[in-house]
């Protein structure tokens, strides 16, 4: 007779991962195989380890871990995404050299699955059940994501100290984003007023993006950067606003975590020329040939 049970390649790695630390660290023994080792599926070890994050006086571990696992038996694409999402780690993060490792110690992922059982209860109207753990997570990891807001799967949020996202904000999948990184309205609207930030996006240290506007796809947000308008599809953009200083040359830049945008010692594209032999009067002249993006906001105003 043949197990039709697919293998779980990521679980029995994590697994294989915590029973070689329990041997090389037997101090963190019992920390191994309470989070690990003593659980049959990821789902299980990640709804203890989340629990026992984000207990508090009023609704301890015990219960909280089973609300989690209620909601991963409701919903199996919680699984899948905390797949997808511990893959994007493994691969885009060079600090990152176990799978056991965001699972354990990783609060941009941690965040992030906690974040996912808050949408599933929103999705049930357990509006107050969704708020608090949202509030939860915010206190323990410092990530404030609304459960409301839209997020794919693939996600990376790097150290994510400070990260905020919108009750009507969507990330698609494969998108890659750091610390300090704002998806927020701009103040003054109701209803629909936060980013849609498109497949494969790359959102770098401290970048600000604001209102309801369009990243688009495979396009590169500079650390630091305040986003006010919507970016092109493989778009780079920096600055206070942010403008366009060019476009990039790879599909996914999330994947790649190139977090450069140019070579100073030359003008950007499409000219590309020796800084010290560019003729252009002003970069956004160089940039644009039809003219800066403030001279094309006039014309289109007229």
């Amino acid at each position: 007779m043949t197990n039709d049970t697919p293998r779980d390649v990521i679980w029995e790695t994590i697994r294989s991962e915590a029973a070689e630390g329990v041997w090389r660290e037997p101090m963190l023994s019992s920390f191994l195989h309470s989070s690990i080792l003593s659980h049959k599926t990821l789902e299980d070890a990640l709804c203890f380890v989340l629990a026992h994050k984000l207990e508090s006086v009023t609704l301890p571990a015990l219960s909280l871990r089973d609300l989690m696992e209620e909601a991963h038996t409701e919903d199996p694409e919680l699984g899948a995404c905390a797949r997808a999402d511990i893959e994007a780690v493994r691969h885009r993060d060079p600090a990152c050299r176990m799978y056991s490792q965001p699972l354990l110690y990783f609060k941009g992922y941690l965040s992030l699955q906690a974040y996912r059982i808050a949408h599933h209860y929103w999705h049930q109207d357990r509006i107050h059940l969704a708020l608090f753990l949202q509030s939860r997570i915010s206190e323990r990891f410092a990530v404030d994501i609304h459960p409301a807001a839209q997020i794919g799967r693939g996600i990376f949020i790097d150290h994510a100290t400070g990260v905020v996202i919108g009750e009507t904000a969507v990330v698609e999948d494969n998108v890659s984003m750091l610390h300090a990184v704002t998806l927020g309205g701009t103040g003054k609207e109701w209803g629909d007023r936060h980013p849609k930030v498109r497949h494969g996006v790359l959102i770098a240290a401290g970048a600000k993006i604001l209102g309801n506007i369009e990243i688009g796809e495979g396009a590169k947000v500079a650390a630091g950067a305040v986003v006010l308008k919507s970016v092109p599809a493989h778009a780079t953009v920096a600055g206070v606003p942010a403008r366009r200083i060019g476009m990039e040359t790879s599909d996914q830049p999330a994947l790649d975590m190139d977090q450069q945008i140019g070579d100073s010692a030359v003008c950007a594209p499409p000219c590309n020329c020796p800084i010290d032999s560019c003729k252009r009067e002003t970069l956004p002249r160089c940039m644009f040939p039809n003219g800066s993006e403030e001279e094309q906001d006039g014309a289109e105003k007229k």
